[in-house]
């Protein structure tokens, strides 16, 4: 069982980032073509650039990082790898947010995406270019660079006037990074994920082709990569859907003791405000968290709650010591006076506790830059470049209470040491596409739980543990779970994760990386020779 795995072949890759000289194809670097020779590098310095991730519970060291000026260099290094008779491995590298090493390359090269032009998102050009008809209810689209971070698309749109759809609760992500895994935030109720808002890719595949791609146009590619874990190209290019930017919005949580109110009340509004069309009718985000004695109501995730606040809720006596937190967000432009109104229409039949709805009013990209803050107090703590074992689940909506009674109450309830932040919260099958390589429960409606863990460099194996624990509950309950950002250790349980779409995936992989070249972190085909290294 991959439960009983989990934490050994993560310990055994610390001590193994020393670079060996092979005779395999990794020292064919030097014959690189002419062309592209100069975008790479064998230091020490750009090595270890690369060789973590935000996770810090691995280590992994290249054998160099490939710095490309367009996505035609890309095209030329995997073209190149594929030439030699025992290709080296690629994996293409944004923000570097992973958390077990799935952007590293273990004796591969690491493309470093964020030289095409974006430059970490506080510098740099951005390749942002907004595409917008004026008129009622019109949408739009931009295309942007696959390395650009949803910050400066942010940035970007705002200057026109418009703005995407579906957001990820951390705007300092890339694009390419978050269509390979979905892109999920409290949007995704309605809008649907980042990878249901996408028109059209630029891919660089296995093979080193350079391939234009949407639902009607080589569309085996385009669903493939969307959500894709990068196993079958690397994302240069993006055209996403936009509308009309808000100017402002109401920023409502609302406290709850009971886990099956809590739990109703956000299935109804999900249910009530998930096909609702335009940006401004209806609520707009819904997420949930929880609030435990050892994690405090406010967290890097956002100072929502004043002091006094604070006071209240702590002081509040709950059953199992667990408050449970409803989070909704409504956009409005200024010119609607009647925005107070309609808000009190929209939760008026929520049963969340008396005396316990808090309400913040904010400009719309500070609301979406939320988690920025956070990240810099913690960072100037020295507390923000720690291990993050973190566990992402979705969880089928009929399963959720049981799910709740043992983690939450039990498992996570009884180690006094869980810091969170904890998120809970409902999201609706119709807005997933099944065609696409994204991996979510059958039920229509499932829940996403995101574990946050933060721990010192001493201490993550104890929440590595804590996971186990989780991840062996739901199988032996037979919860038919589904990890986001998935880590797994073998082929049988990526055969498991995926399910009735393994096959498919599989064929896809054969047609567009058969060498399986790209993205070897994900440990999905090249198992043995991971090992072997």
């Amino acid at each position: 069982s991959f439960v009983a795995n989990l934490i050994k072949p993560w310990t055994s890759l610390l001590v193994a980032s020393r670079i060996t000289t092979t005779s395999d194809g990794t020292s064919s670097l030097h014959n690189l073509p002419m062309s592209i020779r100069d975008r790479l590098r064998l230091d020490h310095e750009a090595i270890t650039s690369v060789s973590g991730d935000f996770g810090h519970l691995v280590k992994v060291a290249p054998t160099g990082v490939f710095y490309p000026t367009s996505a035609n260099d890309i095209a030329s290094l995997v073209k190149f790898s594929n030439t030699l008779p025992v290709p080296f491995c690629i994996a293409a590298r944004g923000r570097g947010h992973s958390i077990r090493g799935q952007a590293m390359a273990q004796d591969g090269v690491v493309v470093e995406m964020r030289a095409l032009g974006e430059g970490g998102g506080d510098c740099g050009e951005r390749r942002v270019s907004v595409s917008y008809k004026r008129g009622e209810n019109e949408c739009g689209f931009l295309d942007v660079g696959g390395e650009t971070l949803w910050i400066d698309v942010l940035k970007g749109c705002l200057e026109e006037g418009v703005a995407p759809l579906s957001w990820t609760d951390y705007l300092y992500l890339s694009v390419g990074g978050t269509l390979s895994n979905g892109g999920i935030s409290g949007q995704a109720f309605r809008y649907g994920p980042q990878i249901s808002n996408v028109h059209e890719l630029d891919v660089v595949t296995g093979r080193g082709e350079l391939v234009t791609c949407s639902r009607n146009f080589n569309s085996e590619l385009f669903f493939a990569v969307l959500g894709g874990l990068g196993q079958f190209g690397i994302i240069t290019r993006a055209r996403i859907v936009v509308q009309p930017a808000p100017k402002r919005v109401k920023w409502v949580r609302m406290l709850y003791d009971d886990f099956a109110v809590f739990t109703r009340d956000q299935e109804h509004l999900v249910s009530a405000h998930g096909d609702k069309k335009g940006v401004i009718t209806g609520l707009n985000y819904i997420e949930g968290s929880l609030i435990m004695s050892h994690s405090p109501p406010n967290n890097w995730r956002s100072s929502f709650f004043s002091s006094s606040d604070v006071s209240r809720i702590t002081s509040l006596a709950v059953p199992n010591g667990i408050i449970y937190c409803l989070e909704v967000v409504k956009y409005y432009d200024e010119s609607n006076y009647s925005i107070d109104k309609e808000l009190e229409e929209l939760l008026e039949e929520l049963n969340y506790l008396p005396g316990f709805r808090f309400t913040k009013d904010t400009r719309f990209e500070e609301f979406l830059n939320r988690v920025r803050k956070g990240e810099l107090e913690l960072e100037a703590k020295g507390l923000w470049e720690v291990p993050h074992p973190w566990l992402n689940l979705f969880i089928p909506g009929s399963r959720i209470s049981e799910f709740n009674s043992e983690v939450f109450a039990s498992i996570i309830g009884d180690q006094s040491k869980a810091t969170g932040p904890f998120l809970l919260y409902p999201m609706l099958r119709n807005k997933w596409d099944d065609r696409m390589s994204a991996v979510i429960p059958e039920e229509d409606i499932f829940y996403t739980i995101g574990l946050l863990h933060s721990s010192g460099f001493d201490d993550w194996e104890e929440f590595e543990k804590q996971n186990i624990a989780i991840l062996r509950f739901c199988e032996e309950k037979g919860i038919k779970a589904k990890q986001y950002l998935p880590h797994y250790t073998s082929k049988d349980e990526w055969r498991k994760h995926f399910g009735s779409k393994w096959e498919r995936f599989w064929t896809r992989k054969a047609r567009f990386d058969p060498k399986m070249i790209l993205s070897p972190g994900q440990r999905i085909f090249n198992q043995a020779k991971m090992a072997e290294n």
